[in-house]
């Protein structure tokens, strides 16, 4: 539950204790509850909307998404397995830059000052 362990839990339940009282403390937990139910429902409304009005092309949207979700979520090791063993080809370059330019024997490479 947002990335808190159970001694953060109870923590936070002790200290709502102490603030609180016993006598307010389950109408505070009653209305923390009612109030995430109402964020919920507010995303899950405009979630709905915005798939009704862009239509067919949310999952186009979605699909990058969820693929930096998948990397994010994943390990590395994972992530270089899939791209390694992937059978999808990779995607051809523009027609506009042309390929590179192998250097020349003690030929040293451009040095940009500034991105280092």
């Amino acid at each position: 539950m947002f990335g808190l362990s159970i001694d953060h839990i109870v923590i936070l339940l002790l200290a709502g204790l102490f603030i609180l009282g016993p006598e307010r403390l389950p109408e505070a937990a009653h209305w923390v509850a009612q109030a995430l139910k109402r964020a919920r429902g507010f995303a899950a409304g405009a979630k709905a909307q915005l798939e009704a009005e862009i239509g067919p092309e949310y999952q186009e949207l979605r699909k990058p998404l969820q693929e930096l979700q998948s990397l994010r979520m994943g390990s590395p090791r994972a992530a270089v397995t899939r791209y390694l063993l992937d059978d999808t080809p990779p995607a051809p370059r523009p027609a506009s830059t042309p390929p590179p330019v192998p250097l020349r024997a003690n030929e040293r490479p451009p040095v940009d000052p500034d991105a280092t």
